[in-house]
Order: C-alpha cells, then sequence, then structure tokens
C-alpha cells in the first residue's frame, strides 16, 4: 500500500503512543487477563499488530460496553477502536471492512412456543437485549411487532429475562449457549437474526488513516492473522468474515 505512514501517524499516533478503545464486554474477542491495561485475546492481539506496524507505542483505553465505546469517539477519547460495523455509528466512525463475524440469536425459556427465530418478532413477546451493543441496535431499527427491554450489561439482560418472565433473550450465540447452561430447559433458538460485524474504527476526521486501517484489517483477514488470532485463543463461535482468497 502507497499509503504515507508518517501521515498516518500524525492522524492516529501524532504523541507517539497508539490509543486502543477496547469493549470489555465482548468477552469472545477481549479478556481483560490481568488488568484492563494488559488484556489478552483476539483484539488486543490484532491492537499490538497495529501499532507494531506503524512503530508507535501502544495504550488500551478500555470501556464497559460498546454504547460509551463508540460515544466516546467524539471526545478524542481514543484514535482507535475494535467494535461492530453499525449504520447508526458511520455519522462519527468511518469503520474498516469486517475482518469477523458473530452470530446472534435469541434464548427462550422451557415450554416457549418460539420454535424459530423468525417466530420471534409478534405482539406480546418481550425480548430483553443490553443497550448499545450492535446486535440491540439492529433490533431496534428492525423489530415490527415485539418488544424490546433494554439494559445496561449482559447480565443484567439475563437477569431482567428470568426476573420479569421475558418471552426471549438476544444476545451472541456463545453467550446464549453458557446462559442457556444456568437456566434448566431453555432453548437457544436455530439460526441466526443477524451476524455481528467486527471491524476496526476511527474517527471520520481521519480520512488517511481510515484507509490504512481498512488496508490493515483485509490484510489480517485474508491473510490469516484473524483465523490465527481465533485458534490461538480457541475462541467458539466466531468466524474469519467472508473475504477474498490469498
Amino acid at each position: 500500500m502507497s499509503l504515507d505512514l508518517d501521515r498516518v501517524r500524525q492522524e492516529l499516533a501524532a504523541s507517539g503512543t497508539l490509543r486502543v478503545g477496547l469493549n470489555l464486554s465482548n468477552f469472545l474477542l477481549i479478556n481483560p487477563g490481568t488488568g484492563d491495561k494488559v488484556p489478552e485475546g483476539i483484539v488486543p492481539d490484532l491492537a499490538r499488530a497495529l501499532a507494531s506496524e506503524l512503530g508507535v507505542a501502544l495504550e488500551f483505553v478500555p470501556y464497559p460496553s460498546p454504547g460509551p465505546l463508540g460515544d466516546a469517539v467524539e471526545k478524542n477519547a481514543w484514535d482507535v477502536a475494535f467494535l461492530a460495523n453499525e449504520p447508526a455509528r458511520a455519522q462519527t466512525i468511518a469503520f474498516s471492512p469486517t475482518y469477523l463475524e458473530i452470530q446472534a440469536s435469541y434464548l427462550v425459556p422451557a415450554g416457549s412456543p418460539l420454535k424459530r427465530v423468525e417466530d420471534v418478532d409478534q405482539a406480546g413477546v418481550r425480548i430483553a437485549a443490553m443497550r448499545g451493543g450492535a446486535y440491540a441496535l439492529y433490533l431496534e431499527r428492525s423489530l415490527k411487532h415485539a418488544e424490546l427491554v433494554l439494559t445496561r450489561s449482559i447480565d443484567e439482560s439475563f437477569e431482567v429475562f428470568v426476573a420479569q418472565g421475558l418471552q426471549a433473550l438476544s444476545g451472541l450465540r456463545p453467550r446464549l449457549l453458557s446462559d442457556q447452561a444456568r437456566l434448566a430447559g431453555s432453548v437457544v433458538l436455530p439460526g441466526h437474526f443477524t451476524a455481528v460485524q467486527q471491524a476496526i474504527g476511527t474517527s471520520q476526521r481521519h480520512r488517511v488513516a481510515a484507509s490504512f486501517l481498512a488496508d490493515f484489517a483485509q490484510r489480517a483477514r485474508d491473510g490469516g492473522r484473524v483465523q490465527q488470532a481465533i485458534d490461538r485463543h480457541r475462541v467458539p463461535g466466531v468466524n474469519v468474515a467472508p473475504g477474498k482468497a490469498v
């Protein structure tokens, strides 16, 4: 790629340090490990590779959930963030091509008449979802009949689903499978209502840097770096996003 790396560094890490925003609630991609500042996982691996390629120091900027992470771009609180490519955020964040996908589905209680993902969007159905999550944003704009009950965290979504007797809990399939084990007779519905597209984002103001991040994400996806990270951390339920063969 012929981009001027000095210009990229000027946009992303003028201080010599790349600040990378992390969504700590995405336990599939980030394991806080020994602490928020020394996380491990697929995303930290990619962040370290990115900083190395730019030749700059790396600082992780942790957030408890995707909503505050996405909002913080307008406060210049981070330079790059690894988060879902979500149209609701595209006015402020320039997203790279998708490098990884995670399917989202529903957990339903024992004896539920809901047997398929397509059955859930009907009058009288209440669905728990974590506010600001990519799958929740998708449901907010796509549901026509069911009611969305938004919560502050993934754990609270499960608690509200059980305590209030809701008809469905939305979430990423790997998390729903772990929740299923906690609720006797519950079922994760087959299929998915969306696949959350994970990408690398930066401020829309960083036009040159956005082109560089797009190239980095494609190379990480198509060159095997993403699959290597998935294998290294033994993460179930995630897939390399479709892309060109190498």
